[in-house]
């Protein structure tokens, strides 16, 4: 997670555009709105991983590279880095689109690590890929 890559890495998972609501008086984003988007692409590609339910365990690694404004469109990318026995853990990248010129600006990125559950909540197997 050192580099900023010129392109998304991994699948998008989720795309929504900033709204008013979720800025201070400025018009910047808030970090923690951010973050819920991303725990939400993460939860989408670890459900779908884990073939059924999850629980973000642990976010790992965040950092910021440039603000997001209202009016932001964005993409959340995922990637899965590793599954375990009943763990998986994800990279989630923010990028923002330009909906004129199209190009692309990572936004953030960080690590998500889920905890595949049953009925009970209580942890159970990844099934294998």
């Amino acid at each position: 997670m050192n580099s900023t890559p010129n392109s998304p890495l991994g699948e998008l998972s989720l795309q929504t555009i900033a709204m008013p609501g979720d800025a201070n008086a400025n018009g910047d984003i808030f970090g923690g709105w951010v973050v819920s988007q991303m725990d939400l692409a993460a939860g989408v590609c670890a459900r779908k991983r884990a073939r059924g339910r999850v629980a973000t365990i642990a976010i790992d690694g965040m950092v910021f590279h440039k603000p997001m404004k209202v009016g932001d469109i964005i993409g959340c990318y995922t990637r899965i880095l590793q599954v375990g026995t009943t763990s998986l853990r994800i990279e989630v990248e923010v990028w923002r689109t330009d909906e004129f010129s199209n190009e692309q600006v990572m936004l953030t990125r960080g690590l998500f690590t889920f905890v595949a559950i049953d009925d009970q909540g209580s942890k159970r197997r990844v099934p294998a890929a």
